[in-house]
């Protein structure tokens, strides 16, 4: 019996998934080394509430305040065979920038031989009008590294220079076996694909757990880069990848220090907003037919994220 995959293309013959890479890796640098000038009203953000990896990147422009520097657009949760749209929906719109109608549309002015999957995000030059990243590890380093001229003025510090090091290898390790974990887990197609991928997630969680008992977030006091990084897999895990991916040993609910975690992040100053469960949970059970074909959106679960999650006690 064939199974049909979600991405086709990134599937290998053992059912296992593998993600494409990131095309578009220019580079905005305060100084103008690299082309790119880190210049306020110059760049656009194109996004999706619903995706992960774009999550990430609204929320580093929102904690970075960023807003008035970067514009931001936010395309349909609702994705079609024919890609990402611009929908005037709520919690969306039209492209006020290109008139866009379609994401695929930046891809090919970027490059018209483009044949790979269309991703959000996508930093946006309106200047040279064409892609500069579609790489959310490169959008939220340059956010937080290179755009100090304005915002917050650099009074954030989401990369502190002495744990870089250690803050890359940590990235590294949450991508590979939690944020592109679930996938593994939900876009497998052997039950041996699966199964490895899921009790590896899960492994990584139980080792969360256990880190997160003695420090407040990852790297002690003060949420970096990697804290935010995780955030994003953890807020849609119950709501989406517990049941749609069936990443279903334990929930976070279930984890006393992730949940607590979870919920401390989620309540620090202007994150919740970023958060948009209606988005994320039509997204998935709606798009994802191989999976959900009936693309009924469930009604739960309940969950109330602004609970006290008393994790100052850990300083």
């Amino acid at each position: 019996m064939s199974v049909k995959a979600q991405f086709p293309g990134e599937q290998t013959a053992e059912g296992q998934f593998v993600r494409q890479e990131d095309t578009f890796r220019g580079w905005v640098s305060a100084g103008g080394r690299t082309g790119f000038p880190a210049v306020a009203g110059r760049y656009h953000l194109y996004v999706s509430y619903a995706c992960p990896w774009a999550h990430r990147t609204i929320i580093v422009r929102r904690l970075k305040a960023l807003e008035e520097a970067i514009g931001m657009t936010v395309v349909d949760p609702v994705r079609d065979e024919r890609g990402w749209a611009f929908r005037e929906v709520p919690g969306a719109s039209s492209d006020p920038v290109n008139g866009f109608r379609f994401l695929s549309e930046a891809y090919t002015a970027s490059n018209p031989a483009y044949r790979d999957r269309v991703t959000v995000p996508v930093l946006w030059d309106k200047q040279t009008k064409r892609i500069i990243s579609n790489s959310d590890d490169d959008i939220m380093r340059m956010f937080e590294i290179e755009f100090d001229a304005f915002g917050d003025g650099g009074a954030l510090d989401l990369y502190p220079e002495p744990h870089r090091a250690e803050i890359d290898t940590l990235n590294a390790w949450i991508y590979e076996t939690v944020n592109n974990g679930v996938y593994r887990a939900g876009f497998a197609t052997t039950q041996h694909a699966y199964e490895r991928a899921a009790y590896k997630l899960f492994e990584s969680l139980d080792t969360l757990e256990e880190r997160l008992s003695t420090r407040r977030y990852l790297f002690g006091p003060r949420p970096v880069e990697s804290d935010w990084r995780l955030f994003v897999t953890l807020v849609r895990f119950d709501p989406v990848y517990y049941g749609h991916f069936k990443c279903n040993l334990r929930r976070i609910l279930d984890y006393p220090n992730l949940y607590g975690y979870l919920r401390d992040l989620y309540q620090i100053d202007n994150v919740a907003e970023t958060v948009n469960f209606d988005h994320i949970k039509r997204h998935y059970y709606f798009t994802h037919d191989d999976i959900n074909p009936t693309r009924i959106v469930p009604i739960g679960p309940l969950q109330d994220l602004m609970t006290p999650h008393g994790r100052e006690r850990l300083g």
